[in-house]
């Protein structure tokens, strides 16, 4: 059964068929997508910093989803922000319709590190023709990761493409503009790795 559009968690009616944005948000605005958002923390602090935008957060371990349903209300947000539990390649290629969404970011996602498990990482070419077909002409991917390798893996699968052209970086602001990942990472002294993508055609 489909959730109230109150619901921050959003299990759509089939997971076999495009989400209705109108249906998942109930205002039309630009919509944002956290893939790997974790427990929300920075999904929260941007849904509340710009309520004139949707922000979706993709996350597949349902206690972090849950701690994210649990925050939302206290903080008076409701109606800019969901959740999907699902894996992030999956929505990306098989529930986002074309050309709607305005940016994803996707920070420190899972390195698998060991070279055999390589093929399990989410930046893929694949993935990226994915991101391209879903995303609005001039939208943005915004990547950051503390793993030299796959960072160095992720900027030939968008040079690839061709239908991007890297922009100035985003960078945090302010502490709430960190994922819990990055504030550990900067406590430990490791650098940050960060690209930004625009959509220029495709």
């Amino acid at each position: 059964m489909q959730n109230a559009p109150s619901a921050i968690l959003y299990s759509p009616a089939s997971w076999f068929t495009r989400l209705d944005w109108s249906v998942v948000f109930p205002k039309r605005q630009p919509i944002e997508v956290d893939l790997g958002c974790g427990d929300g923390s920075l999904l929260l602090h941007w849904a509340k910093k710009f309520p004139d935008h949707n922000w979706l957060g993709v996350e597949r371990l349902k206690g972090r989803v849950l701690k994210l349903e649990r925050k939302a209300p206290r903080l008076g947000i409701a109606g800019n922000l969901r959740a999907l539990r699902i894996e992030s390649g999956y929505a990306v290629e098989w529930l986002f319709p074309p050309a709607s969404v305005a940016a994803y970011h996707i920070y420190f996602p899972d390195p698998w590190p060991k070279k055999r498990h390589y093929k399990r990482r989410l930046i893929q070419p694949e993935f990226v023709a994915a991101l391209a077909r879903t995303l609005e002409p001039g939208g943005f991917v915004n990547l950051a990761t503390d793993h030299a390798d796959y960072f160095a893996e992720m900027l030939p699968c968008f040079n690839a493409h061709g239908g991007f052209e890297r922009v100035e970086p985003l960078a945090p602001a302010t502490p709430e503009e960190m994922t819990d990942f990055e504030r550990d990472f900067a406590m430990e002294g490791r650098p940050i790795h960060r690209a930004r993508f625009r959509k220029v055609k495709g």
